[in-house]
């Protein structure tokens, strides 16, 4: 198969943007798949092109192409954001269709059509970014036979492509280990891993926190985000803030009761699947999560936590009730044991493979 994404892939990455490329490439590789990337800026990927160009008309098949989009357009992935190469990647799409191959393509968000998007551009770079966020869905309707997208809410926000193209196609996680289901003890251990901002304003959690001293919360986000929001949160003695990654989270989850997603509701909250989600599957962590979110909703679905109301109340009371009737926690773990194999990465490349493979 061609593995196809528009920039180099970074291996240390701490982004979903950057996590999810890698996690599918390994899943694809697990799965038995000779993986031929065509990746890296634009040189590099033209010299991939070439040699696979070559490849095919020399006779040899590949099953499929898969792609996995950039947060920025394709055209403007290059270090300078300029399209020196207009007609590299979509040419190359071409090509495959021509030969047989057919694409999946991967495509990450539309957040670029909210008023929030580029309030630090300047109108023109702004609108010339949204010009070709746009050439990208022309011609994705054009040659790629299914986009992907996190949830298929976000297709009623899409333009230009046909709505018969999309199908889910949200993050995964890659923990196939078992864990013992367990009660919650006298206190409660809370963890949040990942963004923090005008996306993941956690205001009413940090509120409820400081008011139960048997609750221990602690918040795992890149440096720069907590220093940038610091100010607005108010800290007490239940309340973590730490700043890790990689190998270190496991040292986290190991002594953790329930996993956060108690965030404010935000239209984009509505078809946004955040990666954590799926982590936090995984690892088998229950989960709070807001009404009104795309998590919220999954995880009141599949009772595999609490959704409520993103209200001090709400959560208070169920604050009070998970410190009285601790062993419920345990009923939520043991219904995400039953549902995770269904949401590894291994899983999502089995769904391309079964779409894809003619």
């Amino acid at each position: 198969m061609i593995f196809h994404h528009p920039l180099p892939l970074d291996v240390d990455a701490s982004s979903a943007s950057g996590i999810r490329p890698l996690k599918m490439i390994q899943a694809f590789e697990k799965l038995g798949y000779e993986v031929t990337q065509v990746t890296g800026y634009a040189k590099e990927r033209k010299k991939k092109i070439n040699n696979i160009k070559k490849r095919i008309q020399n006779g040899e098949t590949f099953d499929f192409l898969y792609s996995e989009s950039s947060t920025q357009p394709t055209l403007l992935t290059e270090k300078n954001h300029l399209p020196k190469y207009p007609f590299l990647d979509f040419g190359f799409f071409k090509f495959c269709k021509k030969h047989g191959i057919k694409i999946g393509l991967f495509y990450r968000d539309i957040y670029w059509l909210f008023s929030e998007y580029g309030q630090e551009l300047s109108f023109w770079k702004r609108n010339i970014a949204k010009f070709f966020y746009k050439y990208d869905l022309k011609k994705y309707n054009e040659l790629v036979d299914i986009v992907y997208v996190p949830s298929m809410q976000m297709t009623k926000y899409t333009p230009i492509v046909n709505q018969n193209k999309f199908k889910a196609l949200p993050p995964g996680h890659d923990d196939y280990e078992s864990f013992v289901a367990k009660n919650i003890t006298d206190k409660i251990e809370l963890l949040y891993i990942g963004g923090l901002g005008s996306h993941y304003q956690m205001h009413k959690l940090f509120a409820v926190v400081k008011k139960f001293p048997k609750i221990h919360f602690t918040l795992c986000t890149r440096e720069n985000e907590w220093q940038n929001a610091k100010s607005e949160y108010e800290l007490s003695e239940n309340i973590s803030i730490v700043h890790k990654s990689g190998d270190e989270l496991k040292g986290l989850y190991a002594n953790v009761d329930i996993a956060m997603l108690f965030v404010k509701p935000q239209e984009y909250r509505e078809f946004a699947a955040p990666v954590k989600l799926y982590e936090y599957i995984g690892k088998e962590k229950p989960i709070i999560a807001s009404k009104g979110t795309l998590a919220g909703k999954f995880v009141e679905e599949n009772c595999i936590g609490w959704t409520i109301e993103y209200e001090e109340k709400a959560l208070e009371k169920l604050f009070k009730k998970l410190l009285e009737e601790p062993a419920e926690a345990k009923l939520k773990q043991e219904n995400i044991q039953l549902l995770k194999i269904k949401h590894s990465w291994e899983a999502r490349v089995k769904t391309v493979e079964k779409d894809l493979i003619v």
